[in-house]
């Protein structure tokens, strides 16, 4: 008689193990301890054997039927079902070695060294987040570009057209190692080019004023009717015009005010590398002030809800809105002022673009660059922050004259 769910169910160990047949060798093996497992006795080459289907209620009836059926029938073509199942289970973990997620965590642990903590820990969330949910758990030799192509397209539709090209890189990187190493034959990304599946994008520029309009902005921020650390914070860019998330991210620790430079490390850069801010009079005397506001914190613009963190990346741009420049002013927007000005001055490019940390670096040039040209500099920032002080004042601009060198 075959089995029952119920006759399974009320099923009572005793003193000792005891079989309830389900026919054709399936029987549920029920243990002195209570336990009920599926097994199946079956003769191959005159040998007799014995398989197991799992425990029950794990696999159920209807399950374990399934499975013994599908045993039999291999037994059927003369192939041991046990023999087939353990050379499926080292199928399985060869490809597992071999899948997309495997080699892409071996490869980031190669990639990792001498990178930037920060960096690091943004392409392991890219890769989480947006390349391993859909390629973690395929074979890397059988990746084709077609799924590469769904990968990215589906990262732009949700808006980020930046992340979908990072992260068909970062694809081509993993594929790159994995050839190198004996795993794949042949890379799918490199068969792709973004701007063959990404829609084109028309660059669109920080928001800023004219020059010309400078004056009315600086007093502006002057009498800004916010907090007076929020107002330092602008000041303190316009007078650095150093990257939003360079200027928030501030402590205390990177000043230096007797050698009036700020050192920022590696890690906060967007380049990756550290990068030395000549400190002008004027930001000088702006530091001591916000130091009796804020010295006893780490940061030098702490939170207004949690003074543990910074302030927001918002804080300058609300402020902005709030003095009647939304759309029309960012941040950012100090970057650009500061770059086309200088140049119209006459200062040199070099100059103006490794204090905007625009400079290209690379491995060998990166441990000494931030500091080049470091004496020009100095005098460039300060005459910044003269030209600064008398357009605020409203009076006729001394021209600041840069050195064409």
């Amino acid at each position: 008689m075959a089995l029952t769910d119920t006759e399974i169910r009320k099923a009572k160990a005793i003193d000792k193990a005891y079989r309830m047949s389900d026919g054709g060798g399936l029987y549920l093996w029920v243990t002195a301890a209570g336990g009920k497992l599926w097994r199946w006795a079956y003769e191959f080459d005159c040998k007799e054997k014995l398989m197991s289907f799992g425990r029950y209620p794990e696999i159920s009836l209807a399950q374990a039927r399934e499975r013994h059926f599908g045993a039999r029938k291999l037994l059927a073509a003369r192939i041991d079902p046990m023999a087939q199942r353990k050379s499926e289970k080292t199928a399985r973990r060869a490809s597992s070695a071999n899948s997309f997620q495997s080699i892409a965590s071996e490869w980031v642990e190669h990639w990792q060294e001498g990178k930037s903590p920060r960096h690091v820990e943004y392409v392991k969330r890219r890769m989480e987040a947006d390349i391993l949910p859909c390629l973690g758990a395929r074979p890397i030799a059988e990746i084709e570009a077609p799924e590469l192509v769904a990968l990215t397209k589906a990262i732009e539709q949700r808006g980020a057209r930046d992340i979908a090209k990072r992260a068909l890189e970062t694809v081509g990187q993993v594929f790159r190692y994995a050839i190198a190493h004996g795993h794949a034959k042949r890379n799918p990304a490199s068969e792709i080019r973004p701007r063959d599946i990404l829609r084109s994008t028309r660059r669109v520029n920080f928001a800023r004023i004219d020059a010309k309009e400078l004056s009315t902005l600086l007093k502006a921020i002057e009498v800004y009717q916010g907090t007076p650390v929020t107002r330092l914070a602008i000041k303190l860019m316009a007078l650095t015009f150093v990257r939003t998330s360079e200027l928030i991210g501030a402590k205390w620790a990177e000043f230096d005010l007797e050698a009036a430079r700020w050192d920022i490390p590696a890690e906060r850069m967007k380049m990756d590398t550290p990068h030395i801010v000549p400190l002008a009079t004027q930001a000088i005397q702006l530091l001591e002030m916000l130091h009796t506001l804020s010295g006893n914190n780490e940061w030098l613009f702490p939170g207004d809800r949690n003074t543990a963190q910074p302030m927001s990346n918002n804080t300058i741009l609300k402020a902005l809105e709030r003095m009647g420049y939304k759309g029309r002013m960012t941040g950012h927007g100090f970057r650009g002022l500061a770059s086309t000005i200088l140049h119209e001055k006459g200062y040199a490019h070099d100059h103006i673009e490794l204090q905007l940390a625009h400079a290209p670096r690379n491995a060998v040039s990166a441990a000494y660059n931030h500091a080049l040209y470091l004496k020009p500099r100095a005098k460039m920032m300060q005459d910044w922050a003269d030209f600064l002080e008398h357009t605020l004042r409203g009076e006729k601009v001394i021209p600041i004259r840069g050195h064409m060198a």
